[in-house]
């Protein structure tokens, strides 16, 4: 990877399109800068001459994570150089002194150990924007034979209710519009469209369970743990399919995040740091 002396950076709204491997895409790693500033800026401490040392926590799915966690770690480490931040205005030294990679799932999990630690059969079911990853936990250990990463996330469900409304009733749908319908704010349209979002989105649900358990993971026999933004946009529709037995939702969407923050702290006491 490498960048011009200066480049200047702004966030928008345009998604990057899906990539199983981000080291091949330097803007994940800016956005990863972003992220990293953002944080920063709430420190009242840093003063202009310090280099700040960051450790930093990153996730895979499960399912990729034996491959690639050590190219990620090497990737977002940048080596270890120190780098010139300028956002909104101040200036911030960073050096990323550590990066460490863990498993998303089971990351969102660590959040909630006391309350699956006893339970014979979990599995976290991670739906994002383009997959929906899944992993199977026994007494809160994962299973890494039972894991995977499906196609399934919800912009492809959005992408195909969005081609389905315009060539049924010949209606331009955004991104916004379906997220208000699945949440239920239906009176700002037409009630046949209404009708076929809640149908589809009501399949995608019911065909995703299905994947699971030809997966050989019944989620009628399976607690299931629902996890990430995904999950929470769904989960009314989720909660009305017959294909569930005990499940719950892990509320919050940056529980993956905080995850990765206790998975860190457990590697660094194993490994006296």
């Amino acid at each position: 990877m490498c960048l011009k002396q200066e480049t200047h950076f702004q966030l928008c709204e345009k998604r990057i399109p899906y990539q199983r491997d981000k080291t091949q895409d330097y803007r994940f790693f800016i956005l990863t800068l972003f992220a990293i500033a953002m944080e920063l800026e709430k420190k009242e401490q840093i003063f202009p001459e310090d280099v700040v040392q960051i450790e930093l926590p990153i996730g895979l799915p499960p399912k990729h994570y034996a491959e690639l966690c050590e190219k990620y770690e090497a990737f977002f480490k940048a080596e270890g150089k120190v780098l010139e931040l300028d956002y909104c205005g101040k200036a911030y030294y960073i050096c990323i002194k550590d990066c460490r990679a863990f498993m998303q799932d089971l990351a969102a999990m660590a959040t909630i150990t006391n309350e699956i630690k006893e339970i014979p059969k979990a599995v976290g079911i991670d739906i994002g924007g383009y997959t929906a990853d899944y992993l199977l936990m026994r007494f809160g250990r994962p299973d890494l034979t039972v894991c995977d990463s499906m196609e399934k996330g919800v912009i492809t469900m959005y992408n195909e209710i969005i081609s389905s409304v315009n060539s049924e009733y010949d209606m331009l749908l955004e991104d916004a519009d379906v997220d208000s319908i699945i949440r239920g704010q239906i009176q700002y349209y037409d009630e046949n469209v209404v009708r076929l979002v809640e149908s589809m989105v009501q399949d995608f649900v019911t065909d995703l369970l299905n994947s699971i358990r030809e997966r050989g993971i019944d989620p009628k026999t399976t607690f299931v743990i629902f996890i990430g933004g995904g999950a929470l946009i769904l989960k009314r529709f989720l909660e009305k399919v017959d294909r569930l037995g005990k499940f719950l939702f892990i509320e919050d969407p940056k529980a993956n995040a905080k995850g990765y923050g206790i998975l860190y702290q457990v590697y660094q006491s194993q490994n006296g740091k």
